[in-house]
């Protein structure tokens, strides 16, 4: 309130400085003409008593505009709607200049969310694509056992998750809610997940341990099998022998960890950030930093919460509390 009201008559400063001249001026003549003090004092006190009262009917109106204002700086440009009465030309022109801005923000807003709408309808259509040639090749595969098609088939399934990533990374922020919860047993989620791995897990020569829950969770199964996929994949990724095991913790917290190469100190606060390698992924020129991101942020639309510690040259685990969603609905 103190630092409105400075701020009130540092911008009627003008103003005020004529009052106070125009009183000075009054009182001047009354002096010069020899007139009583009383006659010079009472006009005075009362021009004074005057623009006191204007100053605060003025400040009043400015404190309201100012309120309304700071209500307005909270909204999105969409839902900007009556903006305060003008006081002046000046307030007129500006809001003008407001209205014009919106309409733009909105036409520019329109043709960005058609040009995405494009975007991922278009890249929607290419993984369908591209998976039928992909299928045709496993399929031809198939039919031999030799370590170049183990190989071949170990290549073909990196290239399917990622453009299983490619998906996921165009509709993580698309208008349309592709989220769709319901009560599903967690067991076929995870053995599922598992069943995508079987191949890297023998070639790669990793044991898994698995024991199922015979838990149950409300979640969007798709979106929550691209998330233990991306995490079945990382483990696989960075460990060279071992296992990696999938385990429930407490009440509903679903655990994946490995005996792998571990994530450095300096990493783990950054590991979930869009882009970010760290020291793991410089020396594996493949990573993208992609995938933990694409991690948090569906955990975050499912309301699970995602942890990760670590130990260096030891192994990593990952938590995924499964319980968030039930608590945010309560």
């Amino acid at each position: 309130m103190t630092g409105l009201f400075f701020s009130y008559l540092r911008q009627r400063r003008k103003g005020l400085l004529a009052l106070v001249l125009f009183c000075a001026v009054f009182a001047v003549s009354f002096i010069l003409y020899h007139l009583p003090v009383r006659a010079v004092l009472y006009p005075t006190l009362f021009c004074i008593l005057l623009g006191a009262v204007f100053v605060i009917w003025d400040f009043s109106r400015a404190k309201r505009k100012h309120e309304t204002l700071s209500e307005i700086q909270k909204m999105t440009a969409a839902l900007i709607g009556d903006l305060p009465e003008p006081q002046g030309a000046d307030d007129e022109d500006y809001q003008a200049i407001i209205r014009t801005l919106k309409r733009e923000v909105a036409d520019n807003s329109a043709v960005a969310s058609a040009r995405y709408r494009d975007l991922v309808d278009y890249y929607t259509v290419w993984v369908h694509q591209i998976k039928t040639p992909i299928t045709s090749m496993r399929l031809s595969l198939e039919k031999e056992d030799t370590a170049l098609s183990r190989k071949i088939s170990s290549d073909l399934f990196q290239i399917e998750q990622y453009v299983e990533m490619v998906l996921a990374y165009l509709r993580l922020d698309a208008d349309s809610n592709d989220y769709v919860f319901k009560e599903g047993a967690l067991d076929k989620i995870i053995e599922q997940s598992i069943s995508k791995f079987a191949g890297e897990f023998i070639a790669r020569d990793i044991r898994l341990n698995y024991t199922p829950s015979g838990q149950t969770v409300v979640t969007d199964e798709k979106w929550l099998s691209f998330v233990i996929e991306q995490l079945l994949s990382n483990a696989l990724k960075y460990t060279r022998k071992g296992e990696i095991r999938i385990f429930l913790r407490e009440a509903k917290t679903l655990c994946v960890a490995d005996t792998g190469i571990g994530i450095d100190p300096a990493d783990l606060p950054r590991v979930f950030e869009k882009g970010y390698t760290g020291f793991n992924g410089r020396s594996d020129k493949r990573a993208s930093g992609i995938g933990l991101y694409l991690c948090r942020q569906i955990c975050k639309n499912l309301g699970i919460n995602i942890q990760i510690t670590s130990v260096l040259g030891e192994g990593t685990v990952v938590a995924l509390d499964l319980t968030q969603y039930h608590l945010k609905n309560e």
